[in-house]
């Protein structure tokens, strides 16, 4: 008798009469599964955000390298007395508080010599520079995001 009632419930179980939902097992398994999934998602949501504040700093330089080349032109080529705030004027967008993210910083620019640096949220700092012979450079500190490893991101 007990043989017969195992083969039934076998057979129940093999044709699926008797099956009304998942084992805790294979609930388990499947939420092992999706918790894998999300420990490789997230870290990489988050790596994507830093390189989009970082693509938004690399902005506002290229952008105060356009308005201190604006002030220039204004001032007989002379780049002495740009400062952020006379660069804010051109370009209202740009940001020049303290504090903020990608504020825009002008250190001691010479007669045809600047440096425009906006700091991302990140901590990374994008500078664009022109040397004496007009030659541009594009370098940030500290590698890693969006900052390449050789320092230079004018490509």
């Amino acid at each position: 008798m007990f043989l017969q009632k195992l083969r039934a419930k076998i057979g129940a179980r093999l044709n699926g009469d008797r099956e009304a939902g998942f084992t805790l097992i294979e609930l388990l398994v499947v939420m092992l599964i999706l918790g894998i999934l999300a420990a490789i998602a997230i870290p990489a949501f988050f790596n994507q955000r830093d390189k989009g504040t970082d693509a938004q700093a690399k902005a506002a330089a290229r952008t105060a390298q356009t308005a201190i080349e604006t002030f220039a032109t204004d001032n007989s080529g002379s780049y002495v007395t740009a400062t952020a705030p006379a660069l804010k004027t051109i370009e209202e967008t740009l940001v020049t508080e303290a504090g903020a993210a990608n504020v825009i910083t002008v250190p001691a620019p010479g007669v045809s010599t600047y440096t425009v640096t906006s700091t991302a949220g990140t901590g990374t700092a994008f500078s664009i520079a022109r040397v004496t012979g007009g030659v541009v450079t594009f370098s940030c500190t500290p590698a890693g995001g969006g900052c390449p490893t050789g320092l230079d991101w004018s490509q």
